[in-house]
């Protein structure tokens, strides 16, 4: 089955839910532009043989509707996906009296979050194929790479489905909930399967889609270089250590990345003001703290000692500033 047929059938499930990438539509956009070249651009060669120009670089047909139309519907995507996901990993979190309302008022359990929680990372997935593959016909169709220009600009506006944290919390939560072995439903022929594995003992988390189409999150903090510990995500979508972030962008755990200066940069990719939109991977924590738990301990054990000292030194610090001294 083409993916377009696939896709069309997939999201005619969630069409009032969920928004989706006009795919058909986008198509419709570079079948039309290519058909209004071909009829103004065609020409004889000195033989008598037609031959038809291809889409320019620089194509107003395109360039004006095609990368406008796509880059509101990665934004719609992105957006409902962040919400719903944000709102599902808070009815599992939920603690006290708030966790006991929520789920008595919208009788939730395992089977029905963990359902949803596999739907949400469909969902991310397939949209991210079909912006893949709408950008390489787009390419094909201009001999250009203008597809993958606009594929960085995206990730740069963090509108690349693929680079949202709230992805990488879901299939943690997908393994939280399966290792309880909660019931569920037969998974959807789309959906394979999430899990973390450990290639000479550094962890991934990895999910698995129709047509092997795989996702891979790397779990190692490239600023200590060992297994996140309290992981964090930034608005870039990178992850580290939250000890490690705060170190970075020079503030202590006391005051939190949210009082970093918009002027630090991400130790990765360089990008700036990426601490203010920082998330702390729960879920994560809470499946790396089970898989990892002798590293965790350890790691627990020496990060209280230096969280102390860097709260006596922040403290002592204010009762002077008080004290005038």
């Amino acid at each position: 089955m083409k993916f377009c047929k696939t896709y069309q059938e997939y999201m005619q499930n969630w069409e009032r839910e969920f928004p989706g990438v006009g795919f058909k539509n986008l198509k419709k956009i570079l079948k039309n532009c290519r058909q209004d070249i071909d009829s103004h651009n065609s020409h004889n060669d000195e033989n008598g043989h037609i031959i038809s120009s291809n889409c320019p670089h620089q194509c107003s047909v395109c360039d004006g509707t095609f990368f406008p139309s796509l880059l509101k519907e990665m934004s719609d995507v992105v957006g409902c996906f962040n919400e719903r996901a944000q709102k599902l990993l808070a009815l599992h979190l939920a603690t006290g009296f708030k966790k006991y309302y929520v789920w008595c008022k919208g009788k939730q359990n395992h089977k029905s979050l963990i359902e949803e929680g596999e739907d949400l990372v469909t969902y991310a997935m397939i949209n991210a194929i079909a912006v893949r593959k709408i950008l390489k016909k787009y390419d094909k169709v201009h001999y250009s790479k203008q597809g993958q220009a606009f594929k960085s600009r995206a990730q740069s506006m963090h509108i690349e489905i693929l680079q949202s944290p709230w992805l990488c919390e879901l299939m943690a939560f997908h393994i939280n909930l399966r290792d309880k072995k909660a019931k569920t439903r037969m998974g959807s022929y789309l959906f394979e399967d999430c899990s973390l594995k450990f290639t000479d003992g550094k962890p991934s988390l990895t999910c698995e889609l129709f047509d092997s189409v795989k996702v891979d999150l790397d779990l190692t903090c490239s600023i200590c270089l060992d297994t996140v510990f309290d992981p964090v995500a930034l608005s870039c979508g990178h992850i580290f250590c939250y000890m490690c972030a705060c170190n970075a962008s020079s503030v202590t755990i006391v005051d939190g990345l949210q009082a970093a200066s918009p002027k630090e940069k991400c130790p990765l990719c360089r990008e700036a003001g990426v601490y203010e939109g920082a998330l702390h991977l729960e879920e994560l924590n809470i499946l790396l703290s089970r898989r990892c738990h002798d590293y965790w301990e350890e790691r627990l054990q020496s990060e209280r000692a230096e969280r102390i000292k860097q709260a006596k030194e922040h403290w002592e610090f204010q009762c002077r500033v008080f004290m005038g001294v």
